[in-house]
């Protein structure tokens, strides 16, 4: 286990932990790398044995307070040897004082509330084959024509921590479409859809109502045409089931979301999908 050598990732390595996730069936983002690597260049980890990459994890700094840990996977050949312990460490001391979120998989929450994680709820991951959505409802507009600013104070209602670089760069990669609802001169909803190695995913989808993310999500389907798609829903928000059982999906995945220290007051009455599990 000493021969472990832990290192913050270059921008190229995110990559490594992404095709991991991948073979351990989580579905990443064709474009989640770029994305991923603007939140916190320092929060991502790796473990190497001679050289060659043996533990991944991140744990990303949303300003002073708050952190969200993902990717923690140690190469299945070298698994129960202590090395994802290592490796956790790594990533906890990073976090420094932060609360710490993240969605913890099945066979691994045991070992979280160990660490002092605690259990805020389940999300739920609803998949299946929809077909293409008539033109966009009225109201709908392009998200990058909506001021970030906007953006960002809708989203300090469902999230933790300030996220700008991650925002800009999420809305804008390769591929991926948002869609905004507006009321009144209001943003009540909006949206993004990317391409995955499997299908696309919805995320996040935020709204104030189910109204309002049946509208930002018929935008996106729009978008996209008929396929594949996932939903990533908070199991508390019966609506947000509701939106994706009437759309034909099905649950194919599960994880808890659960923090360190006090469990953040947020508004997921309008959480209809979460952003990514992976960064919260």
């Amino acid at each position: 286990m000493n021969g472990l050598h832990i290192r913050n990732m270059r921008p190229d390595e995110i990559s490594i932990a992404l095709n991991w996730a991948a073979a351990e069936g989580w579905n990443p983002g064709l474009h989640d790398a770029e994305c991923f690597g603007a939140a916190d260049a320092q929060g991502f980890f790796i473990g190497e044995l001679d050289g060659a990459p043996a533990a991944t994890v991140s744990c990303v700094n949303y300003g002073e307070s708050f952190s969200f840990l993902g990717f923690y996977i140690v190469r299945k050949d070298l698994r129960g040897r202590g090395y994802g312990l290592r490796i956790w460490d790594a990533a906890i001391a990073h976090a420094g004082a932060r609360v710490i979120g993240l969605d913890g998989v099945v066979a691994q929450q045991d070992n979280y509330k160990k660490s002092g994680f605690k259990l805020a709820y389940a999300n739920v991951r609803y998949g299946g084959t929809v077909a293409a959505a008539d033109g966009p409802p009225a109201g709908i507009t392009a998200l990058s024509d909506v001021p970030l600013a906007a953006l960002e104070a809708y989203d300090a209602t469902v999230f933790p921590a300030k996220r700008t670089a991650f925002l800009r760069r999420w809305i804008g990669a390769p591929g991926h479409v948002g869609r905004a609802l507006m009321r009144d001169g209001a943003l009540a909803g909006w949206g993004v859809i990317r391409p995955c190695l499997k299908g696309r995913k919805i995320g996040p989808l935020f709204a104030d109502d189910r109204a309002a993310a049946e509208a930002v999500l018929s935008a996106l389907l729009a978008s996209a045409g008929s396929g594949e798609i996932f939903l990533d829903v908070p199991n508390i928000n019966r609506a947000a089931i509701a939106v994706a059982q009437d759309l034909g999906l099905a649950p194919v995945f599960e994880t808890a979301r659960m923090y360190t220290g006090a469990i953040p007051q947020l508004q997921l009455e309008r959480v209809f999908g979460v952003t990514t599990f992976e960064l919260g």
